[in-house]
Formats: structure tokens, sequence, C-alpha cells
């Protein structure tokens, strides 16, 4: 029975009765269509990218964080919009400061960042707490390693403003890196001696293809006023001709790689050693080292290009030639090796030993402290551009931690003490923003 006291509504006009209600709306996906229902503007405008600020903060140990912040702002994010849980930088940070505090792995940048929430919650945002160990792989694996590396090399650049001395540029393979249907990944490094600092890298199929990869390199890098080193693997008159076009000069080793360079410096340095000539055409200087069980010593001897170098107008801006002799003394036992050069500058026998040394310490600064104290070889990542960009971090690592000067120890040492206190790890941080 229909109710008689029910009030009629006045009725509505065509208007209103053809209005679309809400619901009815057209939606391209289930949240527009949540927006429209209740009553949320839309815009076919697509925003523009929320750009991550540097946290605001009064302690000193940030100053670098915030750094890193405005560096990387401009790095593509390669996940999808709609799975984006954990901003980059987010990611980023965690990930080597992790690394600086002796994680190795994934699951090892985790677990650190999971027992600092509360710390790393004070300079980053994390809207979804702490990403997973699949989140950081998947993400850091999937970056672009140019525009990762070209963040890293604006940040350090405010830490050091020139690079001078010697740069040397060297390859090393990651090991562990190897599969059934991938050889090991190779990376040529350059590598600022006396900064300790990374200047660049670029990843090749093998050590034989450093030829290709050590022209690259050296187009990213300022080399006025450096000295350039590279083992005879670089020894090419097309790479010489290119730091002498950059405004620096090269020390580059000669081996069977070029028999005929080889074959006359031999010769040249002979016939001086053994000539009567007074005053001699060749400089001279020795050193002695004592240390890890065995006495070395090294003499170092230059002289200016002989007329009797055949190949020597093929070589762009070459000006003297070098030798070195060392002599390794092991308990009773003794062995010596003879090495050649070819410089680009005067012959100056003290400027030369500089370059020679300086060129080990990509060896021992470097490459032997990611194989021992970062066990890089024994690392397995690999997939994607893995491997090349958790290197990155190592090698920011390095640096980073060399430049701390709050307590004198190892670096394995300070990479433990940072891992168990994270109040030892703002200490290292700011101490190296007063580089800045």
């Amino acid at each position: 029975m229909p109710r008689r006291n029910a009030k009629r509504s006045p009725r509505e006009s065509a208007s209103q009765t053809k209005r679309r209600q809400p619901w009815q709306e057209c939606a391209s996906n289930k949240h527009k269509k949540k927006r429209i229902v209740e009553g949320q503007p839309i815009s076919s405008r697509k925003r523009p990218a929320k750009r991550h600020t540097a946290p605001c903060t009064t302690d000193p140990s940030v100053a670098v964080i915030s750094s890193l912040v405005e560096c990387f702002s401009d790095v593509e994010d390669p996940r999808i919009k709609r799975q984006r849980r954990h901003l980059l930088i987010d990611i980023i940070v965690i990930g080597m400061l992790a690394v600086m505090c002796n994680a190795d792995g994934w699951k090892e940048i985790y677990l650190w960042g999971d027992a600092n929430r509360q710390w790393l919650k004070t300079f980053l945002e994390l809207p979804n707490g702490i990403p997973s160990r699949d989140t950081f792989r998947r993400t850091i694996s999937r970056l672009n390693p140019e525009q990762f590396e070209g963040a890293f090399l604006r940040w350090l650049r405010g830490i050091n403003r020139r690079i001078d001395g010697v740069i040397a540029i060297d390859g090393k393979t990651l090991r562990g890196s190897r599969r059934k249907d991938k050889d090991p990944l190779h990376i040529v490094s350059a590598w600022a001696c006396e900064q300790h600092l990374t200047l660049g890298q670029r990843t090749v199929d093998g050590k034989s293809n450093e030829i290709t990869a050590i022209p690259e390199l050296l187009a990213t890098l300022a080399l006025k006023g450096a000295i350039v080193t590279i083992d005879a693997m670089g020894c090419q008159k097309n790479i010489a001709a290119q730091i002498v076009e950059a405004h620096g000069d090269y020390c580059l080793a000669v081996k069977d790689n070029q028999p005929t360079l080889a074959e006359d410096i031999a010769q040249s340095f002979t016939v001086a050693l053994e000539s009567d000539l007074k005053p001699p055409r060749y400089e001279e200087h020795s050193t002695h080292d004592k240390g890890h069980g065995r006495l070395e010593t090294r003499h170092y001897y230059t002289m200016p290009v002989p007329k009797t170098l055949r190949t020597a107008h093929e070589w762009k801006g070459l000006k003297s030639i070098g030798m070195t002799i060392t002599y390794r003394h092991v308990d009773a036992d003794c062995d010596g090796e003879v090495r050649y050069y070819i410089n680009s500058f005067d012959s100056d026998v003290k400027r030369f030993a500089k370059a020679v040394r300086g060129h080990w310490g990509i060896e021992n600064s470097l490459h032997w402290v990611m194989d021992v104290t970062f066990r890089e070889d024994a690392s397995k990542i690999h997939k994607d551009h893995g491997g090349e960009n958790v290197s990155w971090l190592r090698r920011l690592a390095i640096t980073l931690i060399k430049r701390d000067t709050t307590i004198k120890d190892t670096i394995r040492g300070k990479r433990i003490r940072a891992g168990y206190n994270v109040e030892f790890l703002k200490q290292m941080l700011a101490s190296i923003a007063e580089s800045f």
C-alpha cells in the first residue's frame, strides 16, 4: 500500500535528469574511478615528477647525504610507476652506506638498513619502511650505469675540485660473475693515485677489449696537468695522441706488443749504460723499500729520445724514454725484472719514478682492496647492470673511507666499526663533510 503522507520532491528539470552521476563517468582505471566517486578533481595534464630535495638537518654527518640527494635527482627510475613503493634516492643512499658498513650482498644491505631504521628516518623519507633485498637487487641492477656513474662523478667533483698528479688506468676481472653462457665482467678503471679516487670506469667483455674501452674512458676525464699511466695493453699510438690533445702527459709501458719500439729502447739504454762518455746521457735514481718480509731495490733511468728510435715520429708528443730494474730479495732468493716506457715529458728521472710507482697505486689501493676487503672476486652479482653498479658503490666506499681521519685503522677495520656502531659511521661522514 502506498504511503499517503509521503512528501513528493518538486519535479526535476530535463537538464537535471540527464546529468551523469559520478559513478557513471568514464575512467581509464580503477584509481581514477575512485577519485571520481569521491568527488576529487581530475586533471588530464600530467603532474611533474617530484624532485627530491636535500634533507634539512643540522647534523654535519648528513651534509654528505644532502649533496648526494641533489646529484641523483636526475637519474631515471627504471621501475614501473605504480610499483614504486620506495623512493629511488632512499634505495641508493641505504645501499651506499651499507657497503661502507661491511655489507657485500643484497641481503646484507637489507639487514643493515633494517637494523638502523630509526637513524635512517632522520634524513630519509622511507614512506614504506626499509626496502626488501629483492627491491634493492631489482632497482640497483636496472639503473642505467652511465647515469649512475655520472651522478657519482658530479658528487665527487664537490669533494675534489681539481685532479692532478698521476691517473692510472687498468682493468680488473670480476671472476665471481662468470656464468656458463657468459664471460665474467671486466672493468677498466681510471684511478687518481694521490686523491684515492675512482674517476670513471667502463665494462668490457674481456681483457682483450681494453683497447676499445680506454679511449672512451679518457674522453670523460679532464687530463690537463696530469700524467696518465697505462700498462702495455694501452700502449697504442691513437691513445697517446688522445692524451696529448687533451693537454695531459703519458707514461706508457712497452712490451712485446710493440716489438720494434721495445727493441730500440733496450738497445739505447744498453749503449748508454756501457758508454764511457762524460757526462752520461741518461739520468738515474734508486729507491730501497723493506716490508712484508722482502727487500725491494728499484733503479730508474730516463734519457731523451735517441735518434736510433726508428718509430719515434709515430708517437705524438714523445720526448723521453724510461727503464726500470727491480730486484726483490726474499730470504736468500733474489729475482730481477726490467721494464721499458715511453714518456711525453722531458727526461726527468724523479718525475718518471713518481709516475711508475704511482701506477701501482691502482693495484695496491684499489684492486687489492676490492678483492681482499670487499671480496669482489667472490661476489655472484651479475644480472643486468648489477655487477657494474655495485662495483661503483664499492669504489665509492673506498674513496670515502680513505678520506676519513677520525681514527687510524685499516679499511676493513673501519668497515667493521661502522657496521657495529652507527655513531662511528656518523663521525666518518662528518669528517668527510669537511671536504665540501
